[in-house]
Order: C-alpha cells, then sequence, then structure tokens
C-alpha cells in the first residue's frame, strides 16, 4: 500500500433534524437531540401504536422529520410482521436509502416479505458496496437468481465487487466516485460534480485519470470550488496521492484513514487504474466489525460468520463457547495429574494446598494482563517502535515487580497461617516465578500467532489462564518439594 503525504484536504457535513416540522398530534413524541437509539426505541413504540390501528397517514407524519438512520432503527425494532408494512409507506426516494442502514437481519426479512418486483427495484437501486455487503449474507441460491435479475450494468459491477477476496479494499469499496481529466477546466469540473453528484457515494474527495483511468492526483471539492474558473484541474490538483489497493486487508484500510483524516480514499488495481473509493462510513463498520471479533475472540467465543451473537440460537451460542472449555478440561486433567504425583508433598504439609487458588489466580491475572496489552500494542502497531524482544522484556519485568509486590503481603500471612518457613518460602518464590513467566507468556504468545499469521486475539484470557494453571501447580509443588527436601520440618 503506498501512503505518501498529500495535502488533501477533507471536508466533512452533518445534518440535524428539523425539529419545526409537523407531527401527529395525538401521542406525538418529542426528540431528544438530533438523534439516537433513545429517539429511535420513541419513534418505534409510536410507530408500531399507528400501524396497528391502520393510522398510515399518522405514520408518513411521524417519519417525515426523523432521520434516515433513526427510521431505520426503528424500523428494525418493530415486530418482523409489521417491519414490511412500515417500509412500503416510506417515500420511494428515502426507501433505498433507509434501507442501506437496517440490520443485515431485517433487510433479509423484507426481502422475504416484499414482492419480486419490489425486491428487484430495491436491490438495483442500492449502492454497489451495500449491495455486495448484503449479498454476502443472503443465501447463495437466492444471491444467484438476484444477480441474473439485474440490469447488465449492476451485474456487472457487482460481479466484479464479488470477484475481490472477502475484507479486502476491493470487496469494501464502492465504485460510485466522480472522476476528473487534467484538462478539464474548474468551471467545467463543477459542472460535472453537479451533474454527477446525486449518484455519487461522495462529493467531497474528486479523483483526476488519465485516459486509460490511472490515478493522477487528487482535489478536494474546496480546491476546486477556490480556483479561478478558467483553472486547467492538472495545475491545482495534488500528485502526490494516498491509494490502496484492491488486495489491501480491510484493517490496514481502516488505519490508513485514521491516519490521514480523509473522508475517502482511492482504490487502484494492479495496474494503477482507479477502480474505486473506501469512503470513511463503510471503515467505521469495519472498525466495529473487527472490535466484535477481537472481544469474542478474547472472551474465548467463536464470533461465527455474522456479527450480531443474540441472534443465535442456544446451541450455536453453546458450540461456540465450548471449544476452550473442552482445553480447560485437558489443561486440569494435567494439573490434576501433578497434585496427584506430588501428593506426598501435600500429605506432609497440607496447609500447601490453600494456597495453590491464589498462586494459579495470580499467574492468570498477570498472564491475561500482558497479553491485553500486547494485542492492544499490535492491533494499534504502537508495539513496532519496541520490538517484539523488548516487549516481552518489559512485560516479564512487569510480572517480577509485581510478583514482589505481592510476596511482601503473602509471605507473613502464610507464615502465620502454616506456621512454618517452608510454606512462606514455596509461596513466596513460587508467586514471584508465576507471575514473571506468566507476563513473559502472555506478552509472547500473541506475538508468536502474529508471526504465523494467526489472530493474535486468541492468545487472550481464556488460553493465558489455562497455561498458567498448570505451570503454576507445577512450579509450586516443585518448589515445595525441594525445599522440604532441603530444610526437612523439625
Amino acid at each position: 500500500m503506498e501512503l505518501p503525504h498529500t495535502g488533501l484536504m477533507t471536508e466533512a457535513t452533518g445534518g440535524i433534524p428539523d425539529q419545526g416540522s409537523p407531527m401527529p398530534a395525538a401521542g406525538s413524541i418529542a426528540a431528544p437531540g438530533p438523534g439516537g437509539p433513545v429517539l429511535a426505541e420513541l419513534v418505534a413504540q409510536q410507530l408500531q401504536a399507528l400501524l396497528e390501528v391502520g393510522n398510515y397517514d399518522a405514520v408518513k407524519l411521524l417519519l417525515a422529520p426523523v432521520q434516515e438512520v433513526d427510521t431505520a432503527e426503528a424500523i428494525g425494532l418493530l415486530p418482523r410482521t409489521l417491519q414490511a408494512l412500515a417500509f412500503r409507506l416510506l417515500p420511494k426516494d428515502e426507501a433505498i436509502a433507509i434501507y442501506e442502514y437496517l440490520d443485515g437481519t431485517v433487510q433479509q426479512t423484507l426481502l422475504d416479505r416484499l414482492r419480486s418486483g419490489e425486491v428487484l427495484e430495491l436491490v438495483e437501486q442500492m449502492s454497489p458496496d451495500d449491495r455486495v455487503r448484503l449479498f454476502d449474507e443472503l443465501p447463495a441460491k437466492v444471491v444467484r437468481r438476484l444477480l441474473v435479475e439485474l440490469s447488465p450494468e449492476e451485474r456487472r459491477i457487482t460481479a466484479q465487487l464479488l470477484g475481490y477476496e472477502a475484507e479486502t479494499a476491493g470487496r469494501l469499496m464502492t465504485t460510485e466516485f466522480i472522476d476528473l481529466k487534467e484538462f478539464h477546466t474548474a468551471a467545467q469540473a463543477l459542472a460535472i460534480v453537479r451533474g454527477r453528484a446525486s449518484d455519487t457515494e461522495t462529493v467531497y474527495s474528486l479523483y483526476v485519470t488519465d485516459a486509460s483511468r490511472h490515478l493522477t492526483g487528487i482535489l478536494s471539492l474546496r480546491d476546486l470550488v477556490m480556483a479561478d474558473p478558467d483553472d486547467r484541474i492538472g495545475a491545482v490538483m495534488t500528485r502526490e496521492v494516498v491509494r490502496l489497493t484492491t488486495d489491501t486487508d480491510q484493517e490496514e484500510v481502516a488505519r490508513a484513514i485514521q491516519r490521514y483524516d480523509f473522508l475517502a480514499l482511492p482504490v487502484v488495481d494492479r495496474e494503477q487504474r482507479l477502480v474505486g473509493i473506501v469512503t470513511v462510513d463503510d471503515v467505521i463498520d469495519v472498525i466495529q466489525h473487527e472490535a466484535t471479533r477481537d472481544l469474542y475472540a478474547a472472551g474465548a467465543v467463536q464470533a461465527g460468520d455474522e456479527d450480531d451473537y443474540f441472534q443465535s440460537s442456544l446451541f450455536t451460542v453453546a458450540r461456540r463457547r465450548v471449544v476452550w472449555l473442552i482445553v480447560l478440561l485437558i489443561a486440569n486433567t494435567g494439573t490434576s495429574a501433578l497434585i496427584v504425583a506430588e501428593k506426598d508433598v501435600l500429605q506432609q504439609m497440607v496447609v500447601l494446598a490453600a494456597f495453590i487458588p491464589l498462586l494459579i489466580g495470580a499467574g492468570g491475572i498477570v498472564g491475561a494482563q500482558s497479553a491485553t496489552v500486547v494485542i492492544r500494542g499490535l492491533s494499534t502497531q504502537r508495539l513496532q517502535g519496541l520490538g517484539a524482544g523488548r516487549s516481552i522484556g518489559r512485560e516479564a519485568l512487569a510480572g517480577f515487580l509485581l510478583g514482589c509486590l505481592m510476596l511482601v503481603a503473602v509471605v507473613p500471612w502464610a507464615w502465620t497461617l502454616g506456621g512454618n518457613p517452608q510454606v512462606a518460602a514455596a509461596a513466596g518464590i513460587s508467586l514471584v516465578v508465576i507471575t514473571t513467566l506468566a507476563a513473559a507468556g502472555g506478552a509472547a504468545l500473541p506475538l508468536l500467532c502474529e508471526r504465523f499469521g494467526l489472530d493474535p486475539a486468541l492468545m487472550s484470557t481464556p488460553s493465558i489462564t489455562t497455561a498458567t494453571d498448570v505451570a503454576g501447580v507445577f512450579i509450586y509443588l516443585s518448589t515445595a518439594a525441594w525445599l522440604l527436601h532441603r530444610f526437612p520440618l523439625a
């Protein structure tokens, strides 16, 4: 991915709902600010009440001043039997935009309930990237049927985007953008923008291509408006362009947009031809998707193909959680075997068993903390400057210091409870060793995963805790056995 410096300026715009627009007189609602989940819930309650009594004119008045995203969320909160009815009452020019904001499960429900003609018109008018995202969630049989029914141009664009690998810039981009030529004047370019603005994803970033569609420059709408009408685009554009390739991973796309604070980034193919753009709203969806997947991995839950975990059946929920429980069962077999092997030590000093939960718990917490820090550092690319070796060493030293701090409290307590120095020494020495090794392991395992192309989030709390359970018991009982052999009880 080429990421040179550029002077491109970004611009943003936002809308505030018209608070003066009329609302239904009976049972009207007040919007809390410009919108949000609270407003969507209030709209959904009012909407359901009006639909159930068949007051469709009031429904149209209710939704008129509401932002499209809030309308979509409100429809998603309705019972399934009312969702299609509410959607049919939307103005035709707003329905497509609202449909693109709907959750994937609600989109599929509407496709099932709308007539074939309505479905085709809906899918035909969707923006290409949103259409591809919908197709990714639909059964293959339904996708094939819809593809055949699309117009030749939309079918070509959709097939092109579906041909790129999942979770790449090519799959994420839209082909709706405005491209200009260097020989255009500023006045001609403004006319082109006005003519194509309604059919493009964004007009704030304008791209310049040559006769072969190679990307040669970029300029913002602000630059274009401020230019003299007779100036050529080639004279006012920026030639150093931040660009992505179609095979750039979607996480890299998100980092690039975050780094340069752009509203959109151009995507080129291997021949440097402009084929699409990725916009910031799509990147926000990527960030949410990746964060959800990482959180599931950190909690030892398999995310599956869809993000909405709460829409899954209980059997699926149990299946996604059971993997690490099986690993824990296997690891616990090893822990039990170690305890049985050292039964003579435990019989000689039964009080040793009282400190096993403390030691393995401390190791699990310290290891999980180190793993969390390293996984986050890898995600934000803050760890690269430090290096793998220094990162592991730093965390190991932190674990050693934590063990020493806990030792100050644990040793006197263990001596008092056990009644002899061997117990205190075994608990104290084991605590420092366990926390040091757990911190080093918690830092090393995510780095090792990344080295082999695996998701570092897999090495999270459950995996570290499971490993420290076995290692902690082994270290503790081995230390106690050595101390008792070296310094027998009086």
